[in-house]
């Protein structure tokens, strides 16, 4: 984790324009995340050949305050981490992630704590998965993967950025969400039953680990069920903390779905 955070660990650069739309839209509306665009650099070529797209952005530079430079590609590419910006990128400020607190919680919600996962590639796309499957907020540690902001919005697909996010010991999160009367789940092999023999109608707080690391043994301890993902097949390996997170996600969108 260490050269992970060396490279990513403070990175508010923002590529592509689905991340930079949902920037945008947040700026807009004023919603969970009270980042601001600091300076969007876009792409000459781009925009000769997209003049609505250019014509829209230089609006809402104006009217909410940012800057736009238009650029070489080059430019472009030794600022960004990777390739796939499409000539488009946007310098940010900071989010502010607050502490959690139990005033937050609804009485029927659906709550994820994500601890221990190694890279923010596997940390946008858990945030993507659980985001679709309508969980209403996650629970982070104090050392997580939003420093490097912009690429896990980019692997997310903007979910991290539209996600009510908190950071929580987990120990104490577990201890909020029992005295609210959820159900604490946690994704592990030990003393578990089978994901789809679970009971998971919600209220729930979910937690789900790294696949190296796995859950803290306090917070397994406060669990009232652990669940399992079977396999169809023989197979050693564990499934990435992303992977875990949707398939378990989304049983629980499955067994509290409305017909």
């Amino acid at each position: 984790m260490k050269k992970e955070y060396e490279r990513f660990g403070e990175s508010n650069i923002f590529e592509g324009m689905v991340s930079l739309r949902v920037l945008i839209a947040n700026m807009e509306e004023n919603a969970v995340s009270n980042r601001r665009i600091l300076t969007v650099y876009y792409d000459k070529e781009r925009a000769q050949k997209e003049r609505k797209e250019a014509a829209w952005l230089s609006h809402r530079a104006e009217e909410l305050g940012f800057s736009l430079a238009l650029c070489d590609r080059e430019e472009i590419d030794a600022m960004a981490l990777g390739n796939t910006h499409g000539g488009v990128l946007a310098v940010c400020g900071s989010r502010t992630i607050p502490k959690f607190t139990p005033d937050a919680v609804p009485d029927n919600g659906f709550y994820v704590m994500l601890e221990g996962i190694e890279d923010p590639y596997n940390f946008g796309y858990a945030l993507r998965s659980l985001y679709a499957a309508g969980v209403n907020g996650v629970l982070l540690p104090e050392r997580n993967w939003m420093t490097a902001a912009g690429v896990v919005c980019r692997a997310s697909a903007g979910a991290s950025e539209l996600l009510p996010l908190w950071t929580c010991g987990g120990v104490e999160a577990a201890s909020c969400f029992k005295g609210k009367g959820y159900k604490v789940v946690c994704a592990d092999l030990r003393d578990s039953v089978p994901l789809y023999d679970a009971d998971l109608s919600l209220p729930l707080f979910l937690v789900v680990g790294g696949e190296k690391r796995g859950i803290s043994g306090a917070l397994l301890g406060m669990a009232d069920t652990r669940v399992r993902i079977d396999y169809a097949r023989d197979f050693g390996a564990s499934l990435s903390a992303a992977s875990a997170a949707t398939v378990v996600g989304y049983e629980v969108y499955r067994q509290n779905r409305k017909a």
